[in-house]
């Protein structure tokens, strides 16, 4: 008898079984990306994402109710979300299982209706949308089941094989709708992870053997460059847990419980996911946080931490460490939360270093191999005691993570500059100016931004046809902000001839930062013959250390 709905049971098997077809393709998927350098990252973003979510779902058990599926898909997607492909899969998943979540059952009514506002959540999410792209692949294959289900299909198997095969057919024309696709001779590695999620969530359904055990995902790095332990500390107890929601919790009720943390305490952190709230608080009384979150529901995840403690053990170990070294002890930084902080992301001890000579609180660790996820945001814009925290993506398949972030967050006022390369992020940080407000700080910043011209030297990984460039296998390739400007097997070469291609007559700063591949000597050869060409240019070498990226050089 053919299998015509789906229980949550099978929904679980289905979504595990989806997640580990995306993670066996993840590095095919990753070599989709359009241009042929080291860092396509679209597969690895797209699998920690969705196994986020899977070690959740897989948390549950055999025989999860619809509900907490739901939950443990949206909230996992959500928290794990990296890179721009992530959170559009997170948001693609977040409108589906909103869509089904009240349900015992999905018959192919409510699996059309879950398509569509899968769709619909996604295309939200996402300021400008980009035919071409994971987007287009998940919309054509929404409206091939709207098509099917008004047709008169009632087989659920024929159903979703129609729905998988209609999206490979909208995926194989992606090239038709983003030309740079075409001219690299590829698809939409975003759209093909979507597609290989599909196929294996339908193998699932068919009852092919499949392995569903999930496996830790590795998380990505994040340090605190300014994260030093308070000398001064107002609230003593770092107070964390999860309310699971049973009553409702509505916006009011949701403002009346921050007011109560403001109250006690101090670096709030309020999240709500559906019946699910994160809670984060700093304050010397505990039991009264916990006292008032218990009006709500139940409590999990619970941990208090002494930070007075924590805090002496570290001002110790780190006095014990500078003496061996023969250096002095830390000094205490003082506790006052202040005005504006910021969070930046960055890779590469050079450019961490960088960006704390700069000022900026706290460092993410990632940027093009591993994107951070939202929840590697949350934590940073946690740990930043200041009113207003700014946060520089430094990566264009960062803003979306960072955004979304910024929308969680009800305690502080988050202010995403999109920036793009980590030069953007240098020259925002410079030109903050402290007496100016919030949001002149956000315009003069962005505008800012936007007279960095950025290079970066890196090579190939296979060969191509982009940009009217031929590119081999092991070519240096020297990439503007919008295309590849030199191609070639000279290192020194390629790197000057995409300086060129970037200069202008207005141009007076040329800054190169050389990556950990790179001698310091070498590196002085090439400022040195930058400087010769550019003499009305200030020319400034400092090392970056960043991988894959021999040199990133910035003009402006």
């Amino acid at each position: 008898m053919a299998l015509n709905t789906i229980d949550a049971k099978m929904l679980a098997k289905m979504f595990l079984a989806g997640a580990k077809s995306l993670e066996a393709k993840k590095e095919w998927i990753n070599e989709l990306n359009v241009f042929p350098v080291p860092d396509g990252d679209t597969g690895t973003n797209m699998t920690l994402t969705i196994m986020s979510a899977a070690k959740e779902v897989a948390a549950l058990g055999e025989n999860p109710n619809m509900k907490d599926l739901c939950k443990a898909i949206s909230g996992g997607s959500l928290r794990g979300a990296r890179g721009n492909s992530g959170v559009i899969l997170s948001q693609l998943l977040r409108g589906f299982t909103r869509s089904i979540k009240e349900l015992s059952s999905i018959d192919l009514p409510a699996l059309t209706d879950a398509f569509d506002k899968a769709v619909e959540t996604a295309y939200k999410a996402v300021m400008k949308p980009k035919e071409g792209t994971i987007l287009t692949v998940a919309r054509g294959g929404a409206e091939k089941a709207r098509s099917l289900y008004e047709d008169g299909v009632e087989d659920m198997g024929e159903f979703l094989a129609a729905v998988i095969e209609h999206a490979r057919y909208v995926l194989s024309q992606t090239p038709e709708l983003l030309p740079v696709l075409k001219q690299a001779g590829v698809v939409d590695s975003g759209g093909q992870g979507l597609v290989e999620a599909l196929a294996g969530a339908y193998d699932a359904f068919l009852g092919k053997e499949i392995d569903y055990t999930i496996s830790d995902a590795p998380a990505a790095a994040a340090s605190g460059a300014r994260t030093e332990a308070q000398a001064d500390i107002k609230f003593g107890y770092c107070t964390e847990f999860i309310i699971l929601l049973n009553r409702n919790f509505n916006i009011k009720q949701e403002l009346d419980f921050k007011a109560f943390l403001e109250s006690i305490g101090d670096s709030i952190v309020c999240v709500t996911d559906d019946d699910v709230v994160k809670v984060h608080v700093h304050t010397n009384d505990p039991g009264l946080a916990i006292q008032r979150a218990l009006k709500y529901g139940a409590l999990s995840n619970m941990k208090i931490d002494n930070m007075r403690l924590e805090h002496q053990e570290k001002l110790f170990k780190e006095a014990e460490k500078q003496k061996a070294e023969g250096g002095p002890a830390p000094e205490a930084v003082p506790a006052e939360r202040k005005p504006a902080g910021f969070v930046a992301v960055s890779i590469g001890d050079g450019m961490n270093e960088i960006f704390k000579g700069l000022g900026v609180d706290y460092i993410i660790e990632g940027g093009q191999t591993m994107n951070p996820a939202t929840a590697d945001m949350l934590d940073a814009i946690e740990k930043v005691n200041a009113d207003t925290v700014y946060i520089l993506p430094n990566n264009k398949n960062v803003i979306l993570a960072a955004e979304q972030a910024a929308k969680m967050t009800k305690d502080k006022n988050i202010i995403v500059i999109p920036t793009k390369t980590v030069p953007q992020g240098i020259t925002a940080v410079i030109n903050y100016v402290p007496d100016l407000s919030a949001e002149e700080n956000a315009s003069v910043m962005t505008e800012e931004i936007k007279n960095v011209k950025t290079g970066e030297v890196t090579y190939a990984v296979r060969d191509t046809q982009i940009d009217d460039k031929t590119i081999k296998q092991g070519d240096y390739m020297g990439i503007g902000d919008a295309g590849i400007l030199a191609v070639g097997t000279d290192l020194p070469e390629i790197t000057l001839g995409m300086v060129d291609a970037m200069m202008d007559a207005d141009l007076e700063l040329i800054s190169i930062y050389y990556g950990s591949d790179v001698k310091e000597e070498d590196a002085e050869q090439i400022r040195a013959a930058v400087a010769e060409k550019y003499s009305g240019c200030d020319v400034e070498l400092q090392y970056g250390g960043q991988p894959i990226y021999y040199y990133i050089i910035s003009a402006e």
